[in-house]
């Protein structure tokens, strides 16, 4: 492995350990997931799934359901960008989970251009269309060894 790709690989990793501490604050009781977005070595965002500003923070129904209205992390993080004067323009995503297919289509038109993640979510139709779209998409399973 060449020297630039040991230390990528240490600086995804990295992202991806602060993507799994930031999933902890989630108040979902199903999943929790969490997000990172660097651009030009600078944290620029983060995220964790939940439901909106002014909402209760329960993410499930009586009966363990997700409620319709809870946004996911990539989103969250996304949309604190949106209300930023930053951009996503080339960044790369961390997440602890792989985007849904409507994340995904919130990914590439936020101008990312890389996405690291750690878990398949149970639809993969999110990973394939990123990667049809030219962004590159990569797995990382063991984030602990450096």
């Amino acid at each position: 492995m060449l020297e630039i790709d040991k230390k990528l690989s240490r600086y995804d990793k990295a992202y991806l350990r602060l993507a799994t501490s930031w999933a902890m604050l989630s108040y979902c009781q199903r999943k929790k997931v969490g997000a990172i977005i660097v651009k030009d070595s600078v944290i620029i965002s983060d995220g964790y799934n939940g439901t909106p500003a002014g909402f209760d923070n329960s993410c499930e129904n009586d009966i363990g359901e997700t409620h319709w209205y809870v946004l996911h992390a990539e989103a969250n993080a996304i949309l604190k960008v949106a209300k930023s004067t930053n951009n996503c323009h080339g960044a790369t995503l961390y997440l602890t989970h792989s985007p849904c297919k409507d994340c995904s289509k919130l990914v590439l038109q936020a101008g990312i251009k890389r996405v690291v993640f750690i878990e398949s979510y149970k639809d993969i139709s999110g990973i394939s269309f990123l990667e049809n779209a030219g962004i590159e998409v990569t797995q990382i399973k063991n984030i602990d060894d450096v």
